[in-house]
Formats: C-alpha cells, structure tokens, sequence
C-alpha cells in the first residue's frame, strides 16, 4: 500500500513502484500501464497524483504514450531476420510465420524468478522448495567430494560429453521409458534448456523456420526467436498438436524443427496420443524435419505414455530432459539422447559453450540414481502432487474458474473469466505472482487464461484474494 506519511509523496511511491516492476520484468515490454481512473481507485490516491507519476515514468524513458490507448511500457525490438526466399512464391505462402516474441527474451525467467512475497506463488514452474528437501543428495555430494575422490576428477576437465557413470545410469533410465540408446549416444548438459539450446544451435541457421507448439513455453519462444529463428505456432489440443496446420507449414515453409511437449505439455497437461504421434512422424519423414522432445516433466509422469523418441527410436528424434524439476533447480543437470549420427556436431556444439560439465553434481546424481533414492523421491513427489491437484481443483472451481484443459501433471490452464494481463498486475499488488495466458503464445495477445501451480495453489487465502480481485477488475 501507499503510505501517506512516508517520506517520500504518493507521486514518487507510485513512479518507483511501476518503476521496480518494469526493471524487474513483472511488467514485461509492450504491457499496458492502468488506465488512470483504475490506477487512482486500485491505489486509492486522486487521478492527478497517477498522471504525476505517469509523467515521471515518461521522463525516464521507461514508458510512452499512445494517443488514445493508454500508456504502455517501452518495448525495443530487433529487426526481425530478412525472410528467406521472396517473390511470387515467397507472397503465395500458405501461413506466414511468426518472426518475433513481443515479450523481452528474459522477461519472463526475470519476472517467474523475482521474489515478489513469501506467499505461495502460483504462478512459479516449480515444486515447492519444502518438497524437495531430501537428505540424499547432502550425502551423494559428500561421498563424491571426498578428498581422494575429488582430486581424481577436479583437477582435470574431465569428458566431454559428461560423467559416464550418469550417462550409464542414463540409458537405463531411458529403457524403462522405452527410449533404447547407448551411453555413447547421451550428452549432458548445464539443465534442459542448455540442451534444447544446444540442438538449436546444431541443426539451424538464422532464418530457419521452427515448428512450436501454442499454447506453449515462453522462453522457448524467446529464446528461438533470440537465434533469428522464424516460428510456427502449431495449436496443441488434447491428442496432440493440429496435423493440419503442421501439413500446412511443411508445405509452405520447409521447417527443419518441431519442438514438443509430448508429456504433460507445459501450461495445458495434455498428453500425445499414440495416433497422433504416428502422423507427425510420418510428417517428419515425408518434410525432412527433426523432432525434440522436451521429456522435463518426465519424473512425475506415467512410463508408459507416449513419447515419439519411443516410437521413433531417435531416427528423426532427439529426446532432451532434466531434474531442474524433481531434485534440484540450481543443480542444472540436464541431457539429451541422440541418433550417433548427430552426437559428434551436438557435442562440438556443447564444447564450444561449456567445453565440459561439472561432474562433482553429474556423479552425486548418477549414485543417487544408482541407490534408488531419486525413483522412491520421485514417487513422494507424485503421491503428493495428486493430493494436491485434487485440493487445488476444488479451490479454483469454487473460486469461479474452469478448466480449459483436464487438469494433469504439475500445471493448470485456468479460464478466469477476465483479462489475465491485468489481473496479474492487480495481484502482483497483493503478494501473488500469476502466469497469465499470454505469455504462452509466440505472439502476445490478451487472454482469460491463466497457468496455475497445483502444488503452489492449495492456500485458500490466495484463492479468496483473486475472487475479490476478479469481482473488480
């Protein structure tokens, strides 16, 4: 709240609240300011002392104003690359492509990691850190950084391609889900995103066109667009991603990349049928395109879903993973599992950014792998995520909301009702960090949608904020 009798006036106070949040990306590029009659009734201050602060957001070049619309934060956008083929075939193209994210390439990993309270945030991608404590993981990293242990690998650069223990304990892994390969064909990486990075970077060029699924993650999207690629949404639903639209694309644009979620898509939950997974492999095939598969919620997800590494048995395929998610963020140990035809241009690719990885953390995973502590932690994890999921279903009904999606694996896809862009600002007021729907589109536009944490939206506190908030907005 706005205290009258700070040092500071109501003016200043407002300015260098709206001022932190676009620094800190809670107010990404591009977004709306308030209009000033709802800025003035939200903070309870007079239209004057708005417009004031509004002036002053101005005058630091942190926000402009567009004639009759509003005041929106100051966005600088690079040119997009030049498209790469022109005329009449160029103008006949069937769909164009999306060739820029109108959200700051970092925004969103600023603004989902910026501490805005101590309150659960619902919208935040991860477990909470109190289920993911574990006494295991102290012991592994003890065990591995023993003094003769530790001057065994840490005084050298140690392999390239990773810690043949973990990748050993890898490919075992990765059987059980049906992804058959060999340690040889597995590379590790600084988390998952190193290694979608990695694949980007290997087998595209400025310019590429890149299949995506939308809804879908938005630093995938910002951070393809960042390498100059030109991407094409594909509209995900509950078998899988739209054919048609993909058939479409593989005609017009020749796209050399399809980026999937297979299991519990990230925000919708959804699962690939196996009938759908057939026909985008045959896609592949006919078009000439790889496929990566980002398996990241695999440790909360059933063995036996389908997964296109499975069925394809990396041919066309590239299967990415991590356990940001269900051991620990900061660990950032991630891989990817490839066709050997592919493994020595993905590990140059990774030698030229890391040259190698850390293997004190890479071991400590493999013997916690190896004692089973992470299979017997993953499943506390899950028994504890579907108490959860229940609780927070119940509490977004009763809160007004509905489900776009069936409600699955770590995320749901809220309809509020109302425009989640603005809702997220008034919100933000309280303490509650939101993920609003438009984030999740390569092309940002409003939304009643919103991505939930069921494990962070238990709290029946946040629940009656957002309904008295919703009632206002």
């Amino acid at each position: 709240m706005l205290m009258k009798t700070s040092s500071q006036s109501l003016t200043d106070q407002l300015s260098a609240r709206f001022s932190q949040r676009i620094r800190d990306r809670l107010l990404a590029p591009g977004a709306r300011l308030p209009s000033v009659r709802q800025c003035a009734h939200q903070h309870e201050v007079s239209p004057s002392t708005v417009v004031a602060a509004y002036d002053q957001l101005l005058a630091q070049g942190l926000v402009e104003a567009r004639k009759n619309r509003g005041f929106f934060v100051r966005e600088s956008r690079a040119e997009p690359p030049p498209p790469p083929s022109s005329g009449a075939a160029a103008r006949a193209e069937v769909v164009s492509a999306r060739s820029y994210v109108p959200i700051d390439a970092t925004a969103l990993i600023r603004g989902m990691f910026h501490k805005v309270s101590n309150k659960p945030q619902p919208g935040m991608g991860v477990f909470p850190p109190e289920w993911l404590e574990s006494t295991f993981m102290p012991a592994a990293v003890r065990k591995v950084t023993s003094t003769k242990a530790l001057q065994a690998f840490s005084l050298q650069y140690g392999e390239p391609m990773g810690d043949s223990g973990l990748r050993r304990v890898l490919a075992k892994k990765l059987a059980t889900l049906s992804v058959h390969t060999t340690p040889e064909n597995i590379i590790t990486t600084v988390g998952a995103t190193h290694a979608l990075d990695i694949v980007s970077r290997t087998l595209l060029r400025p310019g590429d066109h890149v299949m995506v699924e939308e809804p879908g993650w938005a630093v995938e999207f910002a951070r393809l667009t960042a390498l100059g690629m030109r991407l094409l949404p594909v509209p995900r639903g509950p078998e899988g991603p739209d054919l048609e639209v993909m058939a479409r694309y593989c005609e017009a644009h020749q796209p050399k990349l399809y980026v999937s979620v297979s299991v519990f898509h990230n925000p919708t939950g959804y699962c690939l049928s196996p009938g759908s997974a057939h026909r985008v492999l045959q896609l592949a095939n006919q078009h000439n395109f790889h496929i990566v598969e980002d398996d990241t919620y695999s440790h909360i997800a059933p063995e036996h879903a389908t997964r296109l590494c499975a069925l394809d048995g990396l041919q066309r395929t590239i299967y990415v993973s991590g356990f940001a998610k269900i051991l620990a963020p900061n660990w950032r140990v991630g891989f990817l599992a490839a066709h050997p035809s592919l493994i020595e241009c993905l590990l140059d690719t990774k030698l030229l950014a890391t040259l190698t990885t850390p293997a004190l953390l890479e071991k400590a995973l493999a013997l916690c792998m190896e004692q089973g502590q992470l299979r017997r932690h993953a499943e506390r994890i899950r028994t504890r995520l579907g108490a959860a999921r229940s609780r927070s279903v119940k509490l977004a009904l009763n809160a007004g909301c509905t489900f776009a999606a069936e409600p699955a694996g770590l995320f749901g896809w809220v309809d509020t009702g109302v425009d989640t862009d603005a809702l997220a600002q008034r919100m933000l007021d309280k303490g509650y960090l939101l993920a609003p729907g438009g984030l999740f589109h390569a092309e940002r536009k409003p939304s009643t949608l919103m991505r939930i944490n069921f494990a962070t939206t238990q709290d029946a506190a946040f629940w009656k904020t957002y309904s008295d908030i919703v009632r206002r907005v």
